[in-house]
């Protein structure tokens, strides 16, 4: 059981992400995400046990906000093509620094690299020559939900074990 914390678009936001991501996949190759897996992660626990990271995301006092899906660009180093904000609006930088804190003070170990508001619309994609602009996207953030991602031959599926509301 591999767990992590993100936030997940409304099902329009989504199916507008995964419909701009499929038009991208036709020139870029690789592969488009999933309309029910796109999200955009805030921490990344692997394989750990649930009831502590409930209990610390519990403690998460963090303000609802708006994401806005701004750009979208490609990563050489990973050959991914993600969208993201031009700059991460304050209360998510809020939400994912409130919740790191409480997963250190819960002794979970994570990443050291700064954390960069995106979400991966296809993986394993060539640079393509260039990248339409994304339609205009609402993403009211209202809640954070705890994961689980369960690995199988025909790829991995999500599961919520647990939703935070934000104030």
């Amino acid at each position: 059981m591999r767990l992590f914390f993100a936030v997940w678009p409304p099902a329009e936001s989504a199916r507008v992400l995964a419909q701009w991501a499929r038009s991208v996949e036709r020139e870029a190759g690789g592969k488009a995400t999933a309309q029910d897996k796109i999200h955009l992660t805030l921490a990344f626990l692997g394989g750990v046990e649930s009831q502590k990271a409930i209990a610390a995301a519990q403690r998460v006092k963090a303000a609802a906000h708006e994401l806005a899906m701004e750009q979208a660009r490609y990563w050489r180093q990973n050959s991914i093509v993600w969208a993201g904000p031009r700059e991460a609006p304050q209360p998510l930088l809020d939400l994912v620094e409130r919740l790191k804190i409480e997963l250190y003070r819960a002794e979970y170990i994570l990443e050291r690299r700064p954390f960069a508001a995106h979400v991966t619309l296809l993986r394993k994609a060539r640079p393509p020559e260039s990248l339409p602009p994304l339609p205009p996207i609402q993403w009211p953030v209202s809640e954070f939900l705890l994961m689980q991602s369960v690995l199988s031959s025909s790829g991995s599926r999500y599961q919520p074990l647990a939703r935070f509301e934000l104030q």
